[in-house]
């Protein structure tokens, strides 16, 4: 593989990181809001909102990943959950595993959000599960970002 195209990769890997860490700032913000004993339901709507935007940030972070790696990911019902399980994968000779089984769980809980949030308009959200998961995010920020930057080290060795 040329220097070049593994420069391009990590500039590509490197400006969805940063976008990853906006959107954890943003939910920093909301976890003040949310820790109130009443919270307004557009606060709840909102923490939400962003919540499922950390999720497809993610995503288009291992959509980046897989493309450049294998590119084969069949684009059907089951799209989501293979291309995040994929990121489980040290390939051989290839690329090393992004995330760890831990990580793997937590997103793949993400995920799930992601998808109750945008079939929520019948129902809306419920404040609970929103502050919920919002903590929980907020307390695996290290270790995914960690292993995302271990990752990134094991690419930038190979130029």
């Amino acid at each position: 593989m040329e220097e070049g195209q593994i420069a391009l990769f990590l500039a590509d890997f490197d400006h969805q990181v940063s976008q990853i860490e906006n959107i954890y700032d943003l939910l920093e913000n909301k976890t003040t809001v949310l820790s109130r004993k009443r919270t307004a339901p557009e606060s709840v709507e909102s923490s939400g909102y962003w919540l499922h935007n950390l999720f497809c940030a993610y995503e288009d972070l291992f959509k980046i990943v897989s493309a450049f790696w294998e590119n084969s990911i069949v684009n059907d019902g089951a799209f989501h959950r293979t291309l995040i399980r994929r990121m489980l994968l040290n390939i051989e000779g290839v690329r090393p595993a992004l995330l760890s089984e831990k990580s793997f769980r937590h997103l793949d809980e993400l995920r799930g959000f992601r998808h109750a949030f945008r079939h929520a308009y019948s129902y809306g959200l419920d404040g609970e599960r929103v502050v919920y998961l919002l903590k929980k995010v907020m307390k695996e920020k290290t270790g995914v970002l960690g292993e995302l930057n271990v990752f990134r080290e094991k690419v930038a060795s190979l130029l």
